[in-house]
């Protein structure tokens, strides 16, 4: 019975032993250590935002009626001048009565004035009227003669949708204002047509725009914008095109803020240069990281490495078998590394711990 106690208690301690042997080399693992070196770290600001032309035109029409004709599918190339929509005339009961009596009304008068000349023109030859007399004769026989003229070219436009007069045609179309791509496209075949005037907005026909003078027209938070200068590049990740990517310049940052849920924000263009490999589209949603400043050939150090304590700033580096907190100094960021000003040197060792296990 003596004998197997004694067996036991020997296991017990080989037991203990190994434990305690175990813990102890698990406890002097040797810590990760990081190497400071040389390298570029670059201050960066993100916009967010689309592609959008530099210049959007909204057509519209200064001739009422209903669309007759559509000459173009969204997404043609238009030139100036080229015509896109055909406008049939639609008076209504009420003009087209106004105008026939407006044309009745002129005829009248211009019959009684041209009675009245020809009489006053025998009085004159008699030399029984003075020429200035003769002259407001006249003046007002050709002021109602344009009159009855204008009515007449009134309802012809009405009726057929078009005129000559002066050598020129004019007609009842909308033709392109600029050359361009058809982008969208408002009114269709049959739709009613009301006029840009002075007093109301006049129906979008569609939209036009050159693809060849883009921007990317986003927002950046008020942190950054006081970093950005016009000119600065700018390197665009377009969403839809995840290989591609155009370097661009600031052009516009707006002097005013805008509110979007808690965050303040300012709205920046950047022109976009033409893509010649590939088309870009209106709308694409994109993103432009603006270099704010970068400095090159620096000592860098990945900033987790950095502990902030009662305002300075310390690295943990090995002094044989112990761990030391050194002091640093810190420059420019870009939120992964950090440059290293003093405090270390190229090539020294920074002790890296390992992430704390959150139980």
């Amino acid at each position: 019975m003596k004998k197997w106690l004694w067996r036991i208690l020997a296991v017990i301690f080989v037991g203990v032993f190994l434990f305690l042997l175990l813990s102890g080399k698990k406890d002097k693992a040797p810590l990760k250590q990081v190497k400071v070196v040389r390298g570029t770290i670059s201050e960066k600001a993100l916009a967010v935002g689309t592609i959008e032309p530099e210049k959007e035109i909204k057509v519209k029409s200064i001739i009422p009626g209903i669309v007759q004709e559509v000459l173009f599918k969204v997404g043609d190339k238009v030139k100036a001048g080229d015509t896109l929509f055909k406008i049939s005339p639609n008076p209504t009961p009420v003009e087209y009565v106004e105008t026939r009596r407006a044309i009745e009304v002129a005829q009248v008068t211009l019959s009684k004035l041209q009675a009245d000349r020809q009489r006053n023109l025998k009085l004159f030859e008699q030399s029984l009227i003075s020429q200035s007399e003769m002259d407001g004769v006249e003046s007002a026989y050709d002021d109602a003669s344009l009159r009855h003229k204008i009515a007449l070219e009134r309802l012809e436009l009405m009726e057929k949708g078009r005129i000559r007069m002066a050598n020129r045609d004019i007609d009842s179309t909308v033709k392109s204002p600029t050359t361009g791509m058809v982008l969208s496209q408002s009114t269709f075949q049959g739709d009613p047509v009301v006029p840009l005037t002075n007093y109301q907005p006049g129906t979008e026909l569609c939209s036009l725009a050159d693809m060849g003078k883009l921007l990317f027209k986003g927002t950046v938070d008020e942190i950054d914008v006081g970093k950005i200068r016009i000119g600065m590049a700018a390197d665009i990740q377009i969403g839809a095109l995840p290989d591609s990517r155009f370097m661009g310049n600031v052009e516009r940052i707006f002097p005013k803020a805008k509110k979007e849920g808690n965050a303040t924000l300012f709205d920046i263009e950047i022109l976009v240069p033409e893509a010649a490999d590939r088309q870009l589209r209106a709308g694409y949603s994109a993103t432009a990281t603006i270099t704010v400043r970068s400095k090159e050939n620096i000592l860098t150090l990945p900033e987790r490495l950095v502990l902030f304590e009662n305002g300075k700033k310390f690295v943990e580096v090995k002094k044989g078998e112990a761990v030391e907190k050194k002091e640093v100094q810190t420059g420019l960021s870009d939120g992964l590394n950090i440059e290293i000003t003093e405090g270390l040197g190229e090539d020294e060792m920074v002790v890296e711990r390992p992430p704390r296990v959150i139980k």
